[in-house]
């Protein structure tokens, strides 16, 4: 007896005095935050938390509890009926049209539909579904932004025709590229973790009127997980976990995130761990792209040997660790510090494009490898948001930002191992205002400062007695200073609710200061290298949306890049036989840009989207023939190669689309397809190396409640001999072979799945193939084949 009245008991204090409801989204599993509960007639009211728990013990058993949120259906139960549901709800997102807003545009806020840019916005719901392996895959993903792969650490943005430092990254507000930013391809995207990435936006055309210099092809604007404060608690938890692994490289994968919010303080950790061993390509297509035989060492000594699965890309393998710790105190409603503490470091990354090069019918490298790359970011926001005569909000961007390079290279059957490093100190302030005149008018202006340390040492070491020697440096050895200084202001104005203009201009002061010490190697012309420039930019955009189902936007715009330490000042091989030497008469680029963007959405049923573009480029900086104290070959490495420079071309043109088509269909299926074409060539009738070939993705989606799949086609067209660029075409290794024996680039598809399924409390389930028909393919100017047939299996738990 005494038993069940105990029981009894527990029952009455479970369910009338530790009355707490929690609330859980049905699609997604996770818990709603700043959900209303309330009463009508008796005024009582109560909100759910981070972690989707509200009190209800204010309210009576019969009394009617109304649920409200801005994104949600709304519901009504009696607290007698919420406890017979066991005190948890399942709520269903409301399918209403709500205003996106980006930041990217102008560093503030802003309504997507007021913005006259073209913007891919991947929001993290994407990124959590698509699952992508690395920084540049997410981009890759988003099926606008063209991704080269020299090998498997690696991943080169090509935007528009323009890649590296010709178009820009930036971090929580801050710029990556810094001086040694290279016009080759460029691999630094990785260091970025898809894990830790809130959302990412990307501007496609001239940035340059908010960011600078090298915003000439588009932005790419990343925002990581933003740290959350207690909502009405003395302490809220939250966090997420993942391991995941695909089979094609036989990935792992692992990444905890976790918030600690109080008030006024929060703590954000995230970090991550992923281990990737050799890539395997697909089983079907072209056969040159097989790895047939690979170098290794036999007693000692570099020897050749036969491949046992040729579609193993033997030597691609890496690992990568990121971690991020981010500390936010809020004092009061006004102000606001977000400090942030971000490291990257990858393991050795061989270069693959390097160790299937082939030099009088034999692997030419023992090794070519780059070292660990490392990547640290400090960076410190204060937010004041206080309206006065001069601004509403006001920003300051602290950041410094250290990286680390180097390049490891070693002929076939040769002691002599060249290494070469790269260091670079980048100090940045940014101070951003923006000022509401009234509701229909807005200004932002600001400043920026950035300086840039770099320093360039090499050696080459006898591997079999470990000496070392001096060595030739890839970037000048004396003093490698590059600074830059520059003021926007934008106005925008809303005239009606039919037409929007945009307007901006900006300055910018670059200087470049470098010094040559050593002159054993090469007796160069000149011992220092010295740029001071200017650049005025300016944008107009405007947006006209007659009625609203139409939308029409018009932006014209300007953007440069200042020739930087990498443009101006290194010596390394660009293709076998070739080498680039400094050119101190280098000067500016400038990039004269039209886009035209038509919408039209169809009820709620389907849009369609059009953005066409046309870019002229003057003073276009591009790689020639050139000569060395007036010669056009020099000994370099122990070879004769030809002599190369970066020079400024008259002009070039590049001119494309991106077109898009969504439809929702019955039954919650939605279809999806766009496809982006870019053509570029300078004033010789010369393509121009990153255009790329067109590409595009078609996408058949199914989300309900908990489940969500996609079969989707990712494609590329060709690209013939004839319209390849000829540093492309001295890299016969890197592509296939046509009828007549030349390097091209062929078109290919591939057919994939993804599927995700939410369960209770938190947990979720990722699965997917890509490449279903295990084609063997390489993207244009890729060096890596991509993967075959990859299974990928992931689980993520919210706590």
């Amino acid at each position: 007896m005494k038993i069940i009245l105990i029981s009894f008991l527990s029952f009455i204090s479970i369910n009338v005095f530790a009355q707490t409801l929690k609330i859980v989204d049905a699609e997604t599993q996770e818990p709603v935050a700043d959900m209303a509960l309330f009463n009508k007639v008796k005024n009582k009211s109560s909100l759910s938390n981070a972690e989707g728990l509200v009190n209800i013990n204010d309210f009576t058993l019969d009394e009617l509890i109304y649920f409200q949120h801005p994104t949600y259906k709304r519901l009504r139960f009696t607290k007698k009926q919420l406890i017979e549901k066991g005190l948890l709800i399942y709520v269903e997102k409301e399918v209403v049209e709500l205003e996106e807003f980006v930041i990217s545009a102008y560093r503030w806020e802003q309504n997507r539909e007021e913005v006259p840019n073209k913007i891919s916005v991947i929001s993290r719901k994407e990124i959590e579904f698509d699952n992508p392996q690395t920084a540049a895959d997410l981009l890759a993903k988003s099926n606008e932004v063209f991704v080269q792969k020299s090998q498997l650490g690696g991943g080169s943005p090509m935007i528009r025709g323009f890649s590296t430092n010709k178009i820009l990254m930036v971090i929580d507000g801050v710029r990556m590229n810094n001086a040694i930013y290279r016009e080759g391809n460029l691999q630094n995207v990785i260091s970025l973790d898809p894990n830790a990435i809130e959302n990412s936006e990307v501007i496609f055309g001239p940035g340059s009127v908010t960011y600078g210099s090298d915003a000439l092809g588009g932005v790419m604007d990343f925002h990581t997980l933003r740290v959350k404060l207690a909502t009405g608690r003395t302490i809220e938890i939250t966090g997420n976990a993942l391991t995941r692994y695909s089979s094609s490289n036989n990935e792992k994968t692992t990444h905890l995130d976790f918030n600690i919010g109080t008030p006024v303080l929060g703590l954000l950790t995230s970090i991550t761990y992923s281990d990737f061993d050799d890539l395997k390509m697909g089983s079907n297509g072209n056969d040159d792209y097989q790895r047939n035989e690979y170098v290794t060492k036999i007693n000692g000594v570099d020897s050749i040997v036969a491949n046992g699965n040729p579609n193993e890309q033997i030597e691609s393998g890496y690992n990568q660790v990121n971690f991020m710790q981010k500390i936010r105190y809020k004092p009061s409603e006004e102000l606001d510090f977000i400090y942030a503490f971000h490291f990257s470091k990858l393991t050795d990354v061989p270069r693959y494009d390097k160790l299937i090069e082939y030099r009088n019918g034999s692997l030419r490298y023992g090794d070519w490898y780059y070292g660990p790359q490392k990547w640290i970011m400090h960076s410190l926001i204060m937010n004041y948001k206080k309206s006065n005569l001069f601004f509403d909000d006001l920003k300051l961007t602290l950041a410094y930002q250290d990286y680390e390079e180097s390049r490891h290279d070693r002929k076939y059957r040769s002691n002599e191992l060249f290494e070469r490093t790269e260091q670079v100190g980048v100090y940045s302030l940014n101070l951003d205002f923006d000022k509401n005149l009234n509701r229909d008018n807005q200004f932002f202006y600001g400043v920026e400062a950035v300086y840039n340390s770099v320093t360039s040492t090499a050696h080459v070491k006898d591997i079999t007695t470990g000496t070392k020697s001096p060595a030739d440096t890839r970037y000048p050895d004396g003093i490698n200073n590059y600074s830059t200084l520059s003021a926007y202001l934008s106005y925008k104005e809303n005239f009606n609710k039919k037409f929007t203009t945009i307007a901006g201009v900006r300055f910018n002061y670059v200087n470049l200061y470098s010094t040559l010490v050593d002159t054993a190697f090469f007796s160069f012309p000149f011992d220092k290298i010295n740029l001071s420039t200017s650049a005025l930019n300016g944008s107009v955009g405007f947006v006209y949306k007659p009625t609203q189902i139409w939308q029409f936007n018009l932006n014209l715009s300007t953007g440069f890049h200042a020739p930087n330490l990498d443009d101006m000042g290194k010596i390394f091989e660009s293709e076998p036989g070739n080498v680039v030497v400094p050119n101190e008469n280098l000067k500016s680029e400038y990039a004269y840009n039209i886009d035209l963007g038509i919408q039209k959405d169809f009820a709620d049923i389907a849009t369609i989207s059009l953005t066409g573009f046309y870019t002229w480029l003057n003073n276009a900086i591009v790689r020639r023939d050139f000569t060395f104290n007036g010669n056009d070959s020099i000994l370099y490495e122990g070879e004769m190669s030809n002599v190369l420079a970066m020079v400024n071309t008259d002009n070039a043109t590049l001119y494309g689309f991106n077109g898009a088509l969504k439809i929702n269909l019955p039954f919650d299926f939605k279809f999806e397809s766009n496809i982006n074409y870019t053509h570029g060539e300078d004033q010789d009738g010369v393509p121009m190396r990153h255009a790329g070939p067109w590409f595009g993705s078609t996408r058949l989606g199914y989300s309900k409640n908990s489940l969500k799949a996609a079969v989707y086609l990712n494609y590329n067209g060709e690209i013939s001999y004839n319209n390849l660029p000829p540093s492309e075409q001295e890299k016969p290794t890197i592509y296939a072979t046509d009828e007549n024996g030349n390097p091209y680039s062929p078109s290919w598809y591939t057919l994939n799945f993804l599927a995700s399924y939410n369960f209770k409390f938190g947990v979720s389930l990722n699965a997917g193939i890509e490449n279903l028909l295990d084609v063997r393919y390489r993207p244009y100017s890729s060096g890596i084949v991509s993967p075959g047939r990859n299974f990928i299996i992931g689980l993520r738990a919210r706590f």
